[in-house]
């Protein structure tokens, strides 16, 4: 009886910690968020605010952030969206994950 006992408290307690867990990487927490897609803007003054504040959120932790800004804007303008988070998660924006330079390494941050 001892045993059934443990096993069930081992297994609530791993049941329990795997969903803190998966709530937490979903950002379910009021972290960060999926990726959302520019607004139905064309081009224009208003695009340029939207992808402002995004690409302000993506290189807050850069090491050359004037660099990182920079090239997050030609990409948010051109693609209309920028992926969430200070790295990665490129998944989330096809067409930013796709750009690359010249020199065929990513162009975007």
């Amino acid at each position: 009886m001892k045993i059934i006992l443990s096993i069930f408290f081992v297994a609530s307690f791993l049941l329990i910690t795997s969903s803190l867990a998966s709530a937490t990487i979903s950002g379910e927490g009021g972290g960060g968020g999926a990726v959302a897609p520019a607004p139905e803007i064309k081009d224009g003054a208003e695009l340029e605010k939207w992808c402002g504040g995004k690409c302000e959120v993506r290189c807050e932790e850069a090491g050359m952030k004037d660099r990182c800004l920079k090239y997050c804007g030609i990409c948010c303008k051109e693609c209309k969206c920028v992926p969430s988070g200070t790295y990665g998660n490129k998944h989330e924006c096809a067409c930013y994950r796709d750009k690359l330079s010249s020199k065929k390494t990513p162009k975007c941050p």
